[in-house]
């Protein structure tokens, strides 16, 4: 199972619906991906920041949720300045930097961690059973749910699957290497782990039918209406829109 290492803490995150937390984090995170100011994404990062502060989240556990992020900024910082047309701001052997290169570079650091920083604070925060239940709520379409649930529950079982072919092959003198022999063998393991987990599949459908299932989305978790909620989603709102406006004045 995959671990939900934020889900499982007493903040005032956890405390929300995750009905609306689905919904702010989807608000939120499209009012920061379309932000095109610095300082107002700043305001977002900002933010975002508090949310984290609010879930009572581990800095160290948050900032490796983030090293692959920064592996792809680094990326940006390191083609785009040299690529990006406008006024140079920095000449070094024969490469120019260009100003507008990194502001929009620090742009999109800031906004990707905001984002990022968003939804750890909002969706990790939940269980996996808690998020379907949200998404269920939101009216999103209840096969989508139950694939993200199934997919969440079998993708270690799946996984431990593979490991088993792929060590029954090397008991038997496979070797992995680059030659054609290797990239078949790979294909017959692929196949093999494809008719395995259709046949487990199958077989889990008929147990759910056997304990009664009815196509129906079910939780113990109880989120009953509060105080809380409401002011929350309307802060969420209000901060959004009012940077959006904002932005829209300000240019």
């Amino acid at each position: 199972m995959i671990e939900e290492k934020f889900a499982d803490s007493q903040s005032v995150i956890h405390q929300i619906d995750p009905k609306i937390r689905i919904i702010a984090s989807i608000v939120l995170s499209f009012a920061t991906a379309l932000c095109d100011n610095l300082y107002l994404a700043v305001i977002y990062f900002c933010i975002s920041s508090v949310l984290i502060i609010l879930a009572k989240l581990n800095p160290k556990d948050v900032a490796k949720r983030l090293k692959p992020l920064f592996w792809f900024l680094f990326m940006i910082w390191l083609i785009l300045p040299i690529t990006f047309d406008g006024e140079a701001l920095l000449q070094y052997y024969g490469l120019t930097i260009t100003g507008p290169g990194v502001l929009l570079c620090a742009k999109i650091t800031i906004k990707s961690i905001s984002i990022l920083l968003i939804f750890t604070a909002l969706i990790t925060t939940m269980t996996i059973a808690s998020l379907g239940n949200g998404l269920h709520r939101i009216c999103v379409p209840d096969k989508m749910v139950f694939l993200l649930l199934m997919t969440y529950r079998y993708i270690s079982v799946i996984e431990e699957e593979y490991t088993r072919l792929l060590r029954a092959a090397k008991f038997r003198g496979f070797n992995p290497g680059t030659n054609v022999h290797s990239y078949k063998t790979f294909a017959y393991l692929a196949g093999m782990l494809f008719v395995r987990a259709s046949l487990r599949a199958q077989r889990v459908h008929q147990a759910m039918l056997c304990r009664g299932f009815n196509q129906k989305f079910h939780t113990l978790d109880v989120y009953p209406p509060n105080r809380l909620n409401s002011i929350f989603l309307t802060g969420v709102f209000a901060a959004s829109l009012s940077l959006v406006i904002l932005e829209i004045i300000w240019v």
